[in-house]
């Protein structure tokens, strides 16, 4: 599995001991074509780091085998391999992001899609990619007829299609991981931690001083990070999308590997990043997406009508100008300053 996507980062300037023996113990490793890591307190009937860190690697490799899109052996590119009218058993976890993304699309009239791999690798941005291009009309319009939420049928474990479409989970892949993993954290006595994989983020509890865990919204800059925005998080996950990392140039022209459903090209609008905050990642980092299709005015809109957190960053003649929604606003305020 691959995921780009913009990051969130974390802010921690030591390790921390304060009484009682708890201390906070880091590990990580890469994960996803990304990274992962995991800060959390450690104290009396917590695991040791090594044994934490083999269950946190077992599930990521559980979950890379199941949805990668990067992989042949794994059960999603299996189906994707399917011709139309096909049907395979598929993992319960498969079939979760699947419902998810149905979800996603059918709120937001199409603008969310998780069968748009044939798109992304015709632009360059896929598994079977061929060089990044521009392509024709036709070529678009040929590919497009094999796109679409409604092509997939689900029925007892099993996954349908009636068209040869492929499906692509990374847009909230990782945000489920996160949350599958922050359930195993409890399950094992870990209450305060900060995760992230990938990007997609989520804390809970406190530092043993007794401090929230804050992340930094990353400013939209490819040359190096930049903090924007800082937030203290405790029970919430943090998903970060933009155009400013993954994409190419032609002719003077920027293409981002953000693409619109409804026009099989990359998005073309001025909304440079959208943050959104949400108890659950998995949706978090569907919704990020979600809002970045849509753009600046539209995504706004939706995610003011829906009461979702985001924070939008937008280009503009004089640089860039932030926008939060009332939700956003209500959970952080102003945010603190980096």
């Amino acid at each position: 599995m691959s995921v780009v996507k913009p990051a969130l980062f974390a802010l921690l300037a030591s390790v921390l001991l304060v009484g009682c023996g708890e201390k906070i113990e880091q590990f990580g490793g890469p994960t996803m074509g990304s990274h992962y890591s995991l800060k959390y307190v450690a104290g009396e009937g917590t695991p040791e780091p090594t044994a934490l860190k083999a269950e946190v690697d077992g599930l990521l490799a559980e979950v890379d085998k199941q949805m990668s899109t990067w992989r042949s052996d794994s059960d999603l590119s299996e189906f994707n391999r399917l011709p139309a009218k096909s049907c395979r058993a598929m993992p319960a976890a498969v079939l979760e992001l699947v419902r998810a993304g149905d979800a996603l699309s059918a709120e937001s009239n199409g603008a969310f899609d998780l069968t748009l791999e044939p798109l992304l690798d015709l632009w360059g941005f896929g598994p079977q990619a061929r060089g990044e291009k521009v392509p024709s009309a036709e070529q678009i319009a040929e590919v497009r007829a094999r796109v679409g939420h409604a092509h997939l049928q689900i029925g007892e474990r099993r996954l349908c299609k009636d068209a040869a479409v492929q499906v692509d989970l990374n847009s909230i892949a990782a945000g489920y991981t996160v949350d599958r993993i922050a359930a195993r954290l409890g399950e094992l006595g870990v209450k305060s931690y900060l995760l992230d994989v990938t990007g997609e983020v989520r804390a809970a509890g406190h530092k043993p001083d007794g401090s929230p865990w804050r992340i930094a919204i990353e400013a939209p800059r490819d040359d190096h990070q930049v903090a924007q925005k800082v937030l203290p998080l405790d029970g919430l996950g943090v998903s970060t999308s933009g155009d400013y990392r993954n994409y190419f140039e032609e002719d003077g022209k920027r293409y981002s590997h953000t693409l619109d459903p409804q026009t099989g090209a990359p998005i073309d609008h001025r909304l440079a990043s959208v943050t959104v905050v949400d108890p659950s990642t998995l949706r978090a980092d569907g919704l990020s997406t979600l809002l970045m299709v849509l753009g600046p005015e539209r995504g706004y809109a939706y995610a003011e009508g829906k009461d979702i957190a985001a924070f939008f960053v937008t280009r503009t003649d004089q640089g860039f100008a932030t926008r939060a929604t009332p939700a956003f606003t209500r959970r952080f305020g102003e945010g603190e300053s980096p």
